[in-house]
C-alpha cells in the first residue's frame, strides 16, 4: 500500500512539474528579460552592432545576429564577450558598467535572434600542424584578419586578442573558419561548401592550431569589434 501511494505521489509531482514547465511562468520571465535586454542593447550596443545586430551600426561592429554564430556559442560565451570586452579594440569591457542581471538580459535578447538549430560536423580533436597553419593563414586569412591576427577595420576581427583566445574554444574557431558567418564577409572555407576557399578539415585544423599560438601585436587597430 505504501509503495502504491508513493508511486501515486511521484506521478502527481511529475505531473505538476510538467504543468509548470509548460505554463507561461518561465515564458513570461524570459519575455521580461528579453525586453529589458533590448533596452540595454539599444542604449549600449546598437551604435556598433546595429539595430538588427547585423553589424550595420554607425560605428564598426561585427554581426552577432547570424545563425552560425548563435549556434556555435553558449549564453556564457556571449556573457563573457560583453562582460570582458576585447582589449585594444573598440569593444569595451562592460564589467563595471552592467550588473550581472543586465548582462544576462542582454544575452537573452541576443539569444532571441536564434531561429534555428544547426549541428556542425567538427573533428573531435583539434590539434594540427602550426607551421602549415601559419602558411595557410597567410594565404587565405591575412587579407581580412591582418598579420598575426591583428585584425582590420570593417574587414576582420582580431584573432590574436587575449580575451578572444581566452574565451573562445578551439571548436568555435574551427566552426567559424569552416562554416563562416552567413550574411557577412566571412564565407565558409570547408571543402564542399559554397565558399571560394576549399580547405580540408585537416587544413582548417592547422589554421586553428596556428591561431591558438599567436600573440597580440603591440600596435593594433582600435576601431573594430569582436564577436
Amino acid at each position: 500500500m505504501k509503495k502504491l501511494l508513493y508511486g501515486l505521489y511521484t506521478i502527481i509531482i511529475i505531473g505538476i512539474l510538467i504543468c509548470i514547465v509548460n505554463s507561461d511562468i518561465f515564458n513570461d520571465e524570459n519575455k521580461e528579460s528579453i525586453a529589458a535586454g533590448e533596452k540595454i542593447y539599444n542604449k549600449q550596443c546598437l551604435i556598433c552592432h546595429g539595430e538588427t545586430g547585423k553589424g550595420e551600426g554607425k560605428n564598426a561592429g561585427t554581426a552577432i545576429n547570424n545563425q552560425n554564430y548563435l549556434n556555435s556559442v553558449s549564453n556564457k560565451d556571449i556573457f563573457n564577450s560583453v562582460k570582458y570586452g576585447r582589449e585594444g579594440t573598440g569593444m569595451p569591457s562592460y564589467e563595471k558598467r552592467m550588473s550581472n542581471e543586465d548582462l544576462n538580459n542582454v544575452v537573452a535578447f541576443i539569444r532571441n535572434w536564434q531561429s534555428e538549430e544547426i549541428e556542425f560536423d567538427v573533428p573531435q580533436t583539434i590539434a594540427g600542424d602550426v607551421v602549415n597553419g601559419e602558411k595557410l593563414y597567410n594565404v587565405y586569412c591575412i587579407n581580412c584578419h591582418g598579420e598575426a591576427g591583428a585584425g582590420k577595420l570593417k574587414m576582420g576581427t582580431a584573432l590574436s586578442n587575449p580575451q578572444y583566445l581566452k574565451y573562445t574554444a578551439d571548436k568555435q574557431i574551427w566552426i567559424a573558419t569552416a562554416y563562416g558567418r552567413e550574411g557577412t564577409r566571412m564565407a565558409p572555407s570547408l571543402k564542399g561548401l559554397d565558399g571560394v576557399r576549399q580547405l580540408t578539415e585537416d587544413e582548417i585544423t592547422d589554421i586553428v592550431s596556428y591561431i591558438r599560438t599567436i600573440k597580440q601585436p603591440e600596435k593594433i587597430q582600435n576601431n573594430y569589434l569582436e564577436p
